[in-house]
């Protein structure tokens, strides 16, 4: 089976999704003119994988209406949300190949419109009616801002471990993976087994994406991506191909790596790049990724045939091959 290419993927629900983009703009209304400026900005582009997974599980689990619909849109709502609170916190300046809200209108105006994009998801959530869902979400989005405190937390941090870097990839990237495809399922009022399985599902691909996204900042490329390359050295950030670079590096390398992350000089990311390519990081990082990918896929093996999970499959597939 040839690998489809995103968009490919993204026809399969094409209806479904220009629903969805129809939902937010009008969602994002509002009377104070920043709130919709900002708002129509950082709802641009973007790769909509969440919205995607969730109308893609909600046809393989049933059928997709407007709850479905509005649930995809809740979701990517809680997303852009986090992107603006993040670009602030690491001081970001690109964002999908554009420049950044905080950098066009301040971190305060980008702090506070993500958090009318919090509310307002909320408010579509609570429209539906559906307290587990309630449930669902609200745990998910505890755990992220936990994440966030705990990826804080450890910037700069050269003793920062292995386990505690899935505790951050589990916390601020895959727990919004998982609850989207719960939801989804949830929704449709199937076994909770099979809701499981589909949790597992986004569990899974969340990890395998974060995993490719921490490998593409030391080896992919800036138009392609749509940020600068190099951010997480810039901002500290001790990802895993920087963890098992230092485990395996020279007393030398080491010392050099510790100064870089100290002072997030990026005139030495060079260097970097060549210490984690002597060492394999880059590929370790990849091969993990496969692993979680594979995880995932073996997750949708009590779901029935259709091209709905054929979609699933590919997407796992596109995540993990992806260049952006």
């Amino acid at each position: 089976m040839s690998i489809m290419t995103l968009e490919q993927i993204q026809a399969i629900v094409a209806t479904d999704l220009h629903a969805v983009e129809k939902e937010m703009r009008i969602a994002m209304q509002s009377d104070v003119a920043l709130i919709h400026d900002v708002g129509q900005h950082i709802i641009q582009g973007g790769k909509r994988i969440r919205p995607l997974l969730a109308l893609l599980i909600s046809h393989l689990v049933g059928e997709t209406k407007q709850p479905q619909i509005l649930l995809a849109s809740i979701i990517e709502f809680i997303h852009t949300a986090t992107l603006l609170h993040d670009d602030v916190v690491d001081n970001s300046t690109m964002r999908r190949g554009m420049a950044t809200a905080n950098d066009i209108w301040g971190n305060e105006a980008s702090v506070l419109v993500g958090d009318f994009l919090y509310s307002r998801a909320f408010q579509l959530l609570v429209s539906m009616n559906e307290h587990s869902l309630m449930t669902i979400l609200a745990k998910a989005i505890n755990i992220m801002a936990e994440g966030e405190v705990l990826q804080l937390m450890s910037r700069h941090d050269i003793t920062h471990s292995e386990e505690t870097y899935f505790k951050i990839v589990h916390a601020k990237t895959a727990v919004l993976f998982q609850a989207t495809c719960e939801m989804a399922a949830t929704l449709a009022k199937i076994d909770p087994h099979m809701i499981k399985h589909a949790a597992d599902f986004g569990q899974h691909i969340g990890l395998a994406f974060q995993l490719v996204d921490d490998a593409l900042d030391y080896q992919g490329n800036v138009t392609e991506l749509g940020k600068n390359i190099g951010d997480d050295v810039a901002e500290g950030k001790i990802t895993l191909p920087l963890i098992h670079a230092l485990r395996h590096s020279t007393p030398e390398e080491k010392q050099l790596l510790t100064h870089i992350i100290a002072t997030g000089e990026l005139t030495q990311l060079g260097k970097v790049q060549t210490i984690i390519e002597r060492h394999e990081s880059v590929i370790y990082t990849l091969n993990l990724a496969r692993h979680h990918q594979q995880k995932a896929i073996q997750s949708l093996h009590s779901f029935s045939e259709s091209s709905y999970k054929t979609a699933l499959i590919q997407l796992a597939e596109f995540i993990l091959t992806r260049s952006y």
